[in-house]
């Protein structure tokens, strides 16, 4: 490879992670292998900042992290930059998952994730019973785990800083009409949505996405796009590919985002392909 980035922004789910949710422990030395040789490497993903340490090895460490598909992000415990949802817009949005039986988890800043006491029956219900086929592995083991000891069923919504909501359903055809009602209320108050499977939706604020958080992370660095190569394998990277010099694109990538990089790994997720790429282009 020609190219010699200043920066590399690296998603989770579905690239650095494998399909049980961990990254492995070649994937951290290889990382900090390449720190070592002055190369920024970052963070991008959709999770909040506080599911990060939870699936990463003892020690692993990075430049920064875009977190919330661009709502946040952070170099090290200092906020670099907060998105928030209105306040108006999580009341209604919330209104009609419950109107439509739709699995949530609201993410606050500086606390849990919020699912609402009187909507606990039929949020649990909907990862009950055999996971569907076409639901990934990670992302059914994932709600599981938010439903046994992340998730905070609570009473009321607190707090006014909110950094998106995450949607599931077990079947694409419910989904699918949950992101036609988005669009409905996206007629009355303006919000970004972005998909990382084909059985949820998330939402952020207007405009923000895996790209403008990395444009931000990289002024605060002084580093510009076309010195920049990121990877990634799923919907919610498609900013991130395009505003890159260096697009790659996950083995376990659909076509259409293999189509939008110059670059594909040999080795899928759960083949350690973001390791076994980095090592044999930066070692």
């Amino acid at each position: 490879m020609d190219f010699k980035p200043k920066a590399i922004f690296l998603d989770m789910d579905g690239t650095i992670l494998n399909h049980q949710n961990f990254v492995s422990v070649n994937t951290k030395e290889i990382i900090d292998t390449i720190r070592q040789k002055g190369i920024y490497v970052f963070i991008a993903t959709g999770r909040a900042v506080d599911e990060i340490e939870r699936v990463v090895p003892e020690g692993f460490e990075v430049d920064g992290v875009v977190t919330s598909n661009g709502m946040s992000g952070y170099l090290g415990e200092e906020s670099l930059f907060e998105h928030s949802l209105e306040r108006k817009l999580v009341k209604k949005i919330i209104e009609k998952a419950r109107e439509h039986k739709i699995y949530y988890e609201l993410f606050p800043y500086g606390s849990s994730r919020v699912t609402l006491k009187q909507d606990q029956e039929y949020v649990e219900a909907e990862i009950s019973g055999d996971k569907p086929e076409s639901v990934g592995i990670n992302e059914w083991l994932s709600r599981q785990q938010a439903i046994k000891e992340e998730i905070e069923w609570a009473e009321k919504i607190e707090g006014e800083k909110f950094s998106k909501f995450y949607f599931f359903a077990k079947s694409k055809e419910q989904i699918n009409k949950w992101k036609d009602e988005l669009d409905e209320i996206k007629k009355e108050i303006d919000f970004t949505t972005s998909i990382s499977s084909h059985h949820n939706v998330e939402v952020m604020v207007a405009n923000v996405n895996k790209a403008t958080g990395i444009q931000q992370m990289l002024e605060k660095f002084g580093v510009s796009v076309d010195e920049t190569l990121a990877i990634g394998d799923s919907d919610n990277d498609i900013p991130m590919l395009k505003l890159v010099k260096y697009p790659v694109a996950m083995k376990n990538a659909s076509d259409h985002i293999k189509e939008l990089a110059v670059d594909v790994t040999e080795y899928t997720c759960d083949e350690d392909g973001v390791y076994h790429y980095l090592k044999s282009k930066f070692e």
